[in-house]
Parts: structure tokens; sequence; C-alpha cells
């Protein structure tokens, strides 16, 4: 590959003293993902994946914060926020479909200091919820005695290495295998339901006792501030949803089908979510669900429902953890690729193998995500994540904002209903979101906070001066500046 410095140029948008470089042809040749594979349902189907683990387990830790008053209503404004937001996502990536999701928006709305903050920050949050949710699989695995395994890390191990290697085959492969256990894992929601809503007790929602707390109540134990606390809860029932973009160039009529499988998966999370809330704390009542590793299973149990359906539902539970995880390693690999190819990370992580799978993007944080596993503290990597995803929240919605004023006439196949007063709310709502990840647990927040750092340091020391000049996204950018100078 031959790479010639190019002038540098000023950023289109916020941002100068960037340097883009030309590359040959064979550099792209390289790069290249599988186009054309995934219709609507089967970017619906990864929508769903990367979410259905969150009904499971992970958002009942909320009524510890909140009770269940406190987490119902961050849980409608949570889901308020994701709805907006995926109306603006819709939009955005029918206008620009590349493999860069947020960070193609933000590269193109706010530069390449806006569009490499976004991008980490998705990063951040892919590359880090695997690791929590290896920690739960780990944990079903060792509860429900397979291969009679007592120790972790072993799953963990074998989990890495067998998803990624399903991905290393290719996307097409990969989104069907995907869409299937998404499928059983959804039907084991709806069994454990008709398990469930017979034993509702509204009695057993409001079964943990009033605090102190200012405004407390039966309804609000924890009092208005327990709302805001349950935020980072209430967000793992839709945490990931937003990753169907990274789709698009892998996508058929990415105009058309990334609107609507975006759409379709978030209207199921949204019925899913309610459905788990009010049906768990009421089956099992909210004091015992607060701390449940397994909710489903146990509030079936303290129902007392027959053996045979909790173990399927244990099973269940375990298929919507491996959905995730699965469809999450897809999400950070693309993130990984579409940042790799246009400088902002070694350009080594986006070379794609014969099948079209980026095999760096798959592996390095792969391993990333093994070494944090081995913490065992998936509550705080659950926390982590969701630091990044609501960074990135704020910045792709001011990025919708931006590009809805600056390039109104920019062809848009779907609009947003609502315009930027949509996504002006769930901006307001994602910034919310942060700020509660440090209510939660202020020191995994930090540590992520110090990590974001540390990704911006190296753009601001090095990769700003090696960005490609024929990746899509900058050639999006090159093209928006240069129809500004002809205004």
């Amino acid at each position: 590959m031959t790479v010639e410095p190019a002038p540098a140029r000023a950023a289109h948008g916020p941002g100068r003293g960037v340097e883009a470089e030309t590359v040959d042809s064979g550099y792209l040749e390289k790069r290249q993902l599988r186009g054309g594979t995934a219709g609507w349902v089967l970017l619906a189907g990864l929508g769903v994946a990367a979410v259905i683990s969150g009904d499971y387990a992970g958002w009942n830790f909320g009524l510890e914060q909140g009770g269940f008053g406190g987490l119902l209503i961050a849980v409608v404004l949570m889901a308020v926020m994701y709805s907006a937001m995926v109306f603006g996502l819709a939009e955005l990536g029918s206008a620009l479909p590349t493999a860069g999701g947020g960070y193609t928006f933000a590269r193109r709305a706010l530069g390449p200091w806006g569009g490499y903050a976004t991008g980490v920050a998705v990063l951040i949050e892919y590359a880090i919820a695997p690791a929590a949710i290896a920690t739960f699989i780990g944990a079903y695995v060792e509860s429900l005695g397979l291969f009679g395994i007592t120790d972790g890390w072993w799953v963990y191990l074998v989990a890495y290495g067998l998803f990624i290697g399903i991905h290393l085959l290719g996307v097409g492969e990969a989104l069907k295998v995907m869409l299937v256990i998404a499928a059983v894992a959804v039907a084991g929601l709806v069994l454990y339901l008709v398990g469930a809503v017979p034993a509702f007790d509204a009695a057993n929602l409001t079964d943990i006792a009033p605090t102190d707390a200012a405004s407390a109540s039966e309804f609000l134990p924890f009092g208005l501030m327990g709302i805001w606390a349950a935020f980072p809860f209430a967000i793992w029932f839709f945490l990931a949803v937003e990753c169907v973009p990274l789709a698009s160039e892998e996508a058929r009529d990415p105009a058309r089908s990334l609107p609507r499988g975006i759409v379709a998966a978030m209207g199921l999370l949204l019925v899913l979510a309610v459905l788990m809330l009010v049906f768990t704390a009421g089956a099992g009542g909210a004091e015992a669900m607060s701390t449940s590793g397994n909710p489903p299973v146990e509030a079936l149990e303290v129902a007392g429902a027959a053996s045979g359906l909790t173990t399927v539902i244990n099973y269940a539970g375990l298929v919507g953890l491996v959905a995730s995880f699965f469809s999450i390693i897809y999400a950070y690999s693309r993130q990984t690729f579409a940042l790799s190819r246009a400088g902002y990370l070694p350009r080594a992580l986006s070379v794609t193998n014969s099948r079209k799978a980026p095999v760096l993007a798959l592996l390095v944080p792969g391993a990333i995500g093994f070494a944090l596993s081995l913490t065992g503290q998936g509550a705080m990597l659950l926390n982590m994540a969701v630091f990044g995803a609501t960074v990135s929240y704020v910045l792709m919605m001011v990025s919708h904002i931006v590009l809805r004023r600056r390039e109104p006439d920019l062809p848009r196949p779907y609009r947003t209903p609502g315009g930027t007063v949509t996504t002006g709310v769930a901006l307001v709502l994602a910034a919310a979101a942060v700020l509660a990840t440090f209510l939660v647990d202020p020191v995994a927040a930090a540590w992520t906070l110090v990590a974001y750092a540390v990704f911006i340091g190296y753009f601001a020391l090095y990769s700003r001066h090696h960005l490609v000049a024929s990746a899509p996204e900058e050639e999006f950018a090159l093209l928006a500046a240069a129809e500004e100078d002809v205004r």
C-alpha cells in the first residue's frame, strides 16, 4: 500500500487541525464488507437480539434504587428517549448508510473530533457490554450445572471463541444464527409470561418499605431521586438497539430496510419491557426481585410454578444472554472496522478476510472484553457500558439536530416524526442518563471516563494527522464541505 500525505484541510463543521492521506485502490479493496445481505427482518432481529438479555436480568436491580414506582417511571422515560432516538437514527441511517453508524452521523455534523468522540463512546459501550453479559452467562451455566462447570472463566473463553468464530464465517451466516437465537429467547419470555400472569398480585408491586428519603411513599419508596437512580437499569431494557445502523453497508436497500428494521425492533422491545417489569414484580414481589440474579425463574418459584416450567425458562434465559452477547460482538466489530478504515484507529483493524468479515476488529475488542469479564463484576461492567452508550446518545442526537438545520436539503428517504423536537427530547433525557451513571456507581463511571480520555488522547496526538481521505465517512464530509463552498 502506498500512502501519500495530503495537504492539511479544514474539517467540515467544528474541529480543525486534522490531516488526511490518500491511499491506493488496494487499501479499500482489502476492507470490503458483504453488501446486500440483510433485509429488514434480519435487521430487526439484530436489534432485538442485542437487547433481549436485558429482559431476563439486569433491569431488576433498578427496583433496589427506585422501587417499583421509581423504576416504572424511569422505564417510561427511557422508553421515550429510545423511541425518539430510534426515529432520529432511522433518518440518519437512511441518509448516510455506512458501517460507521453514530460515528458517521456525528462526523458529518460535528467534524472529525465530534465523529471520533461519538464512535469511541459507542465502541466503549459495545466492547464492555459483552464482558458484562459473559459474566451473566457464566452464572447461568454454573447454576444450571451444565458440563460440571464451577468456574466462570472457562465459559467466558468458550463464549468469545465460539461466537467470534461464527462471525468470522461472514455476516449472512451470523445474522441468520442471530435471528434464530433471538426468536427462541422471545418465545421463552412469552412462555414465562404465560406462567407469571396468573400469579400477579398488585400488592407485590409495592412491598418495598418506604425509606426516609424526601417524597418517599409506597409507590416511590426511595423518593423522587430514586427515579433518576433507576435510569441506568431502565436502559437495560433497550440498550444496544441503536446498533442496527451499523449494518447499513451490509443491508439490502438500506434507505428502506434500516428504518423498518430498527422501528420494528423497538416496538417489540417496548411491549416486552412493560410486561416483564409489571408481571415479574407482580408475581415475585418487588423486594425479592430487586436483588435477584435470575428474576423470571425466581418469580415463578415464588409463585409456585411447576419445576419443569422454571427449568425451561432458565434455559431460555441463557439463550437470551447468548443472543445479546452474539449480536453485540457484531456491533463492536463494525464500529471498530469503520473507525479503523478511516484512520481514526490503527488501520490493520479493518482488514477483512475472504468472507468479508473484519478479522482483527472482531478479535482485538473480543480479547479486551474477555480480560474485563475475568473481573466477574457484571453490575459494574453494565454501568460502564451504559455510560459509554448515553454519551453517544447525546452526541448522536446533537448530530441529528445540527444536520437538520445545517443541511435541510440532504436527501432523507425517511424523516423523523416531529423532527428536531423529537430528537431534542431524546437529547435531554440522554444527558440526564449520563449523570445518573455517576449516581449509581461513580467509580465505574469515572474509570470509563478515564478510558474515554485515553482514546481522545490517541486521536489528539496521532490519528488526527493520519486520516484516510477516501474512506466513505471522510468523502461524505468532503462532499458536504464542497456543497457549502458552492453556496
